[in-house]
């Protein structure tokens, strides 16, 4: 359960080895989370995120290897992340995603699957399996990590926005169902960030770390806000950049 301060104490992070998710956990576990399963492909990066997650303050760790393009097997890879955990989880954090290469992906068939796949595919059989649990349950949170690429698409990344905004809806609709369950869905929508995933990219306004979304996530966590935005400015930027007649955005969006 959470804590009194509201602050959750068991988690588990779907994702867990993405440079804004180890960002993230060592966060919550600054803020009196003790019990973090991590789930990732890499193990050697998971077991790295376990040890920082330890470091800043978690007294129990462990981590679930998957591969996110098998959709089959999403709900076994949750199963055994609550198992582990050992008792009620109080925040389930979705940060899978694959940003892919557009030019290289746009003609053939199962890179451009794969896109998918991770990015939409995989959250999606997962986040049915951790609904029902947390609703079993009674009590809970979800974070899916959506970005600004769904608000609306650009040509240059059409395949990772495109798969991102079927994600960022889903939720919209699966956060209205879970109305009086107890438990609750917030969206991210980050802007561009500096990771392993981005590097090589050209920079672009408004970039950001994985430590400042990661605050930025904190200070969302403690509202009742549906969508955090990361940096906020966002929120206000694409108000207006979703509404632009389709040449200018293309002007704006592609270069």
């Amino acid at each position: 359960m959470e804590n009194s301060f509201g602050q959750p104490q068991s988690v588990v992070v779907l994702g867990g080895s993405s440079d804004i998710a180890r960002a993230l956990t060592k966060r919550l576990c600054a803020a009196r989370a003790h019990t973090v399963v991590l789930c990732g492909r890499n193990q050697k990066l998971l077991d790295e995120a376990a040890e920082e997650a330890k470091d800043y303050g978690a007294t129990t760790t462990d981590t679930v290897k998957f591969d996110a393009k098998d959709v089959t097997k999403a709900a076994r890879v949750v199963a055994e992340a609550f198992e582990k955990v050992g008792g009620d989880v109080d925040l389930v954090v979705v940060a899978v995603g694959l940003l892919g290469d557009q030019f290289a992906q746009e003609n053939d068939a199962a890179a451009a699957a794969k896109v998918a796949l991770v990015n939409f595919a995989w959250p999606v059989a997962a986040l049915a399996e951790v609904r029902r649990r947390l609703v079993d349950q009674g009590h809970g949170r979800i974070l899916v990590m959506s970005s600004v690429a769904a608000i609306r698409i650009r040509r240059n990344a059409y395949l990772y926005g495109g798969a991102k905004a079927g994600l960022d809806r889903l939720c919209d609709g699966l956060a209205d169902s879970l109305d009086g369950t107890g438990v609750t869905l917030q969206l991210l929508r980050s802007g561009v960030v500096r990771t392993r995933m981005t590097k090589g990219q050209a920079p672009v306004p408004f970039t950001t770390g994985p430590e400042e979304v990661a605050g930025y996530v904190m200070k969302g966590l403690a509202t009742n806000d549906r969508v955090i935005w990361s940096p906020p400015i966002m929120r206000y930027a694409f108000a207006m950049l979703r509404h632009l007649p389709k040449p200018l955005w293309r002007k704006v969006a592609d270069h």
